[in-house]
């Protein structure tokens, strides 16, 4: 009995942990990826896992801007610099340009070196040999709801772990960023109208005697008449029209006094995504982008280095994410959050007004209003708040769909929504008046509809 017992606790410690002569072994179907010469890569890399696994290339086909949907084979070259433990494979992740993977977007199990074999893969970084050249080919798809821009990441994984990178530039969740994907064609490079400089808008206060909105989703109050406009978001990756932009189109006023700051969005959208359940709609920070939401990007520094900045994020359902960034996406939790400190709260009241039916294709919807309002309490990281006559804020609005969408400053491929340094300019004027829009001329009312 006990030496049946000994066998069989031999038998699974050699299926966790093969013995280094078995991890030598190349399958023959896998001997043509496995080479002692680095090829020359379409594009260079350099990265090193840990100090030991290299990457230090990929091809892609095609290697340009694809359509959602469409196939593209991406080949990455791998060196191993020394032995790692066993157990642990590659991944790759399809992510949008904020860097979020895509439901569809999970290939750990996809290509050759990758086949799916007892719970591991077929050869992976723990049974490669010092020296040798892994040639990792995998045919991907585009997932069908991209939209702007698509990321390649990837990395070594096992378990809840991940191996760190010791050289090259990777994110919070030890990601290597391969390659950056236009999607939609030629149409999707930034327009050659489109001004690198971002807009500007002065914001006034209330004037005496005008009551603060009520907040009620309905743009009716005299407050909202007088307000700064930000005239129509443009295309979020081009800077240019946003018609075609997903059938999203939007635009916000900004008004303010000494206890809150007011936003009211106008969206137009022909077919409207709610996507919630009532007990997701009213959780804590569930994933409002992923669906349909406006956003807001705040922050209060005015210099755009991203420190110390705030994202809120409003559905068509009045589902509400709200969080605040220490820096660039960070911290950041893990490919499904928590994402910056989800503990803050904006304090915000919110109100939505649909104009059309939630997730149905039996009509054509029109759009559907926000309103907004955030003490200035909540933004313990200003400088000062309420803000001071002639205060410059970094500030960036959205109307989101399915991860993209349009916004009021484009980002122009210098990252993804969270980079500050496109972030619009509010300045901020104590002395009421007529509100005017410094970076657009669009006369008052509501947001173009979408064709």
């Amino acid at each position: 009995m006990r030496r049946a017992a000994l066998v069989l606790a031999l038998a699974l410690t050699a299926c966790v942990d093969p013995s280094p002569k078995r991890r030598r072994e190349v399958p023959a179907r896998l001997a043509r990826f496995v080479t002692d010469t680095p090829p020359e890569p379409q594009h260079r890399l350099d990265y090193l896992f840990d100090g030991r696994i290299r990457l230090f290339g990929y091809r892609l086909d095609p290697d340009g801007p694809v359509q959602p949907g469409e196939s593209v084979k991406l080949t990455l070259y791998w060196q191993a610099m020394e032995r790692i433990e066993p157990g642990f494979m590659l991944f790759t992740h399809l992510g949008d340009a904020r860097g979020q993977r895509y439901p569809s977007g999970n290939f750990d199990h996809v290509g050759p070196l990758r086949e799916a074999t007892g719970g591991g893969q077929a050869l992976p970084p723990g049974d490669w040999v010092r020296g040798k050249v892994y040639v990792d080919e995998q045919p991907l798809v585009i997932p069908r709801e991209a939209s702007g821009e698509v990321q390649i990441t990837t990395g070594i994984w096992r378990g809840d772990v991940r191996k760190p990178i010791t050289t090259g530039a990777g994110d919070a969740e030890s990601r290597a960023l391969v390659a950056r994907l236009k999607i939609g064609g030629s149409e999707r490079a930034p327009a050659r109208d489109a001004p690198r400089s971002v807009p500007s808008l002065r914001a006034e206060r209330l004037a005496p005697g005008v009551a603060a909105p009520r907040i009620d989703g309905k743009l009716d109050d005299p407050a909202w008449r007088t307000a700064a406009r930000t005239g129509p978001f443009v295309d979020v990756a081009t800077g240019g029209p946003a018609a075609g932009a997903l059938g999203v189109e939007g635009s916000a006023r900004v008004t303010w006094d000494d206890a809150r700051v007011y936003f009211a969005f106008e969206v137009a959208d022909k077919k409207l995504i709610g996507g919630l359940s009532a007990a997701e709609a009213a959780s804590r920070d569930p994933h409002v982008w992923e669906k349909e939401c406006v956003e807001l990007m705040i922050d209060p520094d005015g210099d755009g280095d991203n420190l110390d900045y705030y994202e809120v994020q409003v559905s068509t359902q009045n589902a509400v994410f709200d969080s605040q960034f220490d820096g660039y996406n960070l911290p950041r939790g893990g490919p499904s959050g928590p994402f910056g400190h989800e503990e803050w709260s904006s304090q915000r009241q919110s109100a939505v007004a649909v104009a059309g039916t939630l997730d149905s294709d039996a009509d054509d919807d029109e759009g559907y209003t926000v309103e907004l309002a955030i003490p200035w309490a909540a933004f313990s990281k200003a400088k000062r708040v309420p803000p001071r006559d002639g205060d410059v804020w970094r500030v960036n609005l959205y109307a989101m769909k399915r991860n993209g969408g349009v916004a009021w400053s484009p980002i122009l491929g210098e990252g993804n929504f969270h980079r500050a340094s496109r972030f619009g300019k509010i300045v901020w004027s104590s002395e009421p008046g007529a509100a005017s829009a410094a970076s657009s001329a669009a006369p008052a009312g509501p947001a173009p509809r979408a064709p």
